[in-house]
């Protein structure tokens, strides 16, 4: 039987005091549901594993997005805001800010329907931008700056951007400036990297830096970052839905195909960002410091870091990009509480150089995402830091937390976690989407919550595909412990049929990750004209070991079933990464495709490393 609509239950909530934002909460009230996901019987298997303090039907708040700053602004404005290589800005300040650039960004044609793009690393600019963007009634629309200009030229065209905001790099600008006269882009903001600077950095900037700017045209496509920042007035009331109104065009990565853009609402993102601060249940409002490593155009990092990082009132400690030692610095010097990763970040961390200079005890809250989170990882960063280290589990279309294990209390090894305040977890079958399994039963996982998108942009076949009888079906597969835990195995779209056998790639990495010589492994299948598929991994030697991939099958032999065991074993120096530093198993499984294609699917997978 199709489960019935969800109803939602809206209840007024008011911000402590409305002094200066009395005019945008008369055109749009803040609001604070009731969980509407509660069609299943209550309680949830997993509510008795909750944290102490917190209720999975505890109140959820949402509102217009850039609300979540606004009051930041008006309840810390003399805190320190966020820092940037040296520059610190309060949150007046950055308030301010805001809302000059969103006034002139109005004068300049934003407003609802208007999308706007963000071609930012993380940077002062980019929380602005972002912001002001929302603030003026647009819908950003977050490019990869590592983007080539094809990429950047598909986005554009397939999500309407008009306007581009980008910084005045010879790296950045030009992929975005050769877009005008061939896609329906028609303007570029134009932010000076050296504006983002301390006047100590701007100093060094001017002498050591002058040959990486771009040259920028003076017309009446180009517009300076500098001219949005005047006083001119108040911003006029601007009618938010936060239910229907988009914020935020999120492409996802995906597998294989063209990449989609997730539709998420005001709504969306301002509950995930809610849910994911009453995970962390001892958090201070106003005392903690957060360090954004993450690219705040990737979902993890804009709403686990940025957003929540503002919502709770921190200092937000920004880092263009990773790299090991200027992480250990910062961790070192700045004394951060919160931090967010991918597993990849935190094994640097393990085996960086000279790791016994720096103190990273100051770390109280640290969430790994993206991936999974290998034991051995764990374990090893909290004997190195004394923080607890929780794997999380989420995605685009979920805005994207959609569980995380607890800071305190019972965790699993393996485990995903459990599903965040308001949000459902269920398990479905492969052979019948409909039919929800019961516990320890292994099936598609589906999310229902408040965080889930509205369908995705222009993709009306994908999104009655995607969203389904008022569940996100998530393409991974899964399963739901006695006690709430939920457990990744694969992605369905990852699985590899040997010889008619299902054979989870993660489960294949898992025992391959147990021997003490591989630092990272990647499982895909592989054309095979006897199995129709064959088992595939690549990996990676911890630095100073060497073995053979003869050995490493016969280190396999008992830990794995006959058709899941590799038919071929590749060494290699390093594997291809995301934009997030995940190891690409997209960018392997298309290198495999155009070797069997050249070989004509005759060649019988080697045993050996080539």
């Amino acid at each position: 039987m199709k489960a019935p609509p969800a109803k939602r239950v809206i209840a007024d909530w008011l911000l402590p005091s409305l002094r200066s934002i009395s005019a945008l909460w008369r055109s749009s009230a803040a609001r604070q549901p009731t969980p509407p996901y509660t069609r299943l019987q209550r309680p949830f298997v997993w509510e008795a594993s909750y944290p102490p303090g917190l209720r999975w039907d505890a109140a959820i708040q949402t509102g217009p997005l850039f609300a979540l700053m606004d009051q930041a602004v008006e309840t810390w404005p003399d805190q320190r805001c966020m820092e940037f290589l040296g520059k610190t800005y309060t949150y007046r300040e950055v308030g301010t800010l805001i809302d000059r650039v969103a006034r002139n960004l109005a004068d300049h044609g934003v407003g609802k329907g208007v999308r706007v793009g963000l071609f930012l690393p993380n940077c002062p600019y980019y929380v602005f931008c972002y912001f002001a963007v929302l603030k003026a009634g647009g819908t950003i629309v977050n490019f990869n700056p590592l983007y080539a200009q094809r990429e950047i030229a598909r986005q554009i065209t397939d999500s309407g951007a008009t306007i581009m905001i980008t910084l005045n790099l010879r790296t950045l600008y030009p992929k975005v400036a050769a877009q005008l006269d061939d896609t329906c882009l028609e303007r570029i903001i134009v932010c000076s990297m050296s504006g983002a600077l301390s006047l100590p950095g701007k100093a060094l900037f001017a002498v050591f830096k002058r040959k990486e700017l771009a040259v920028i045209p003076n017309d009446d496509r180009h517009i300076r970052f500098d001219k949005l920042t005047g006083d001119n007035g108040s911003l006029p009331e601007i009618a938010i839905d936060p239910e229907k109104d988009v914020a935020l065009l999120q492409y996802t990565g995906g597998t294989t195909g063209i990449p989609k853009a997730a539709m998420l609402t005001h709504a969306n993102l301002y509950a995930n960002t809610m849910q994911t601060l009453m995970w962390a249940t001892s958090a201070k409002p106003g005392e903690e410091k957060v360090l954004a490593v993450l690219p705040f155009f990737h979902v993890f990092g804009m709403t686990g870091v940025m957003n929540a990082a503002f919502r709770n009132g921190a200092e937000l400690i920004i880092l263009p990009r990773f790299k090991v030692s200027e992480v250990l610095r910062v961790i070192h010097k700045q004394r951060p509480t919160g931090f967010m990763g991918v597993p990849t970040m935190y094994s640097s961390i393990n085996s960086a150089k000279d790791l016994s200079k720096y103190d990273l005890s100051s770390l109280k809250y640290c969430i790994s995402g993206g991936a999974a989170l290998h034991h051995g990882i764990q374990q090893r960063f909290e004997e190195l830091t004394g923080c607890t280290l929780v794997e999380g589990y989420g995605l685009t279309e979920a805005a994207p937390v959609c569980t995380v294990n607890p800071f305190s209390g019972p965790r699993k090894t393996g485990s995903i976690g459990l599903p965040v305040p308001g949000t459902v977890i269920e398990i479905a079958a492969l052979d019948d989407p409909v039919r929800i399994l019961p516990v320890g039963e292994k099936g598609e996982i589906c999310v229902s919550g408040p965080q889930v998108m509205i369908g995705y942009w222009q993709r009306r076949d994908d999104t009655e595909a995607t969203l389904r009888s008022d569940r996100l079906h998530t393409g991974d597969v899964g399963y739901m412990d006695d006690d709430g835990f939920v457990y990744v195995i694969d992605r369905i779209k990852e699985l590899i049929i040997n010889a008619g056998f299902n054979v989870y790639p993660r489960m294949v990495e898992e025992a391959i990750l147990l021997h003490e010589a591989v630092a990272e492994t990647v499982v895909c299948g592989i054309p095979d004209k006897h199995r129709g598929e064959a088992v595939k991994a690549f990996v990676v030697l911890k630095p100073g070991i060497q073995i053979k991939p003869a050995e490493l099958r016969q280190f396999l032999r008992d830990k794995l079933a006959p058709f899941e065991q590799p038919r071929r074993i590749e060494i290699r120096d390093e594997l291809p990464r995301t934009l997030i530093g995940k190891p690409s198993r997209r960018e392997l499984v298309i290198e495999e495709l155009k070797r069997s294609q050249a070989a004509g699917h005759e060649a019988e997978p080697s045993l050996e490393s080539t």
